[in-house]
């Protein structure tokens, strides 16, 4: 199943991450666009596994075609 990433936020808070504020527009940059997964948690973990940060919260579409 194809997904559309439009939005993602990831948990920058945590004391590991520190990241300026435009390393983490860039990275979350790179987090948006069409994802191939068989559901919804494996999108998750596709993008947590590329991104190197846990996501706090995602808005996406389903790609039906």
């Amino acid at each position: 199943m194809k997904y559309n990433v439009t939005e993602v936020e990831f948990a920058f808070d945590l004391d590991y991450a520190k990241l300026t504020f435009d390393e983490e527009i860039e990275l979350r940059d790179l987090a948006l666009g069409v994802y191939e997964a068989n559901d919804d948690n494996d999108l998750l973990d596709e993008i947590t596994a590329s991104c190197g940060y846990e996501i706090e919260n995602i808005y996406y579409e389903v790609q039906l075609k």
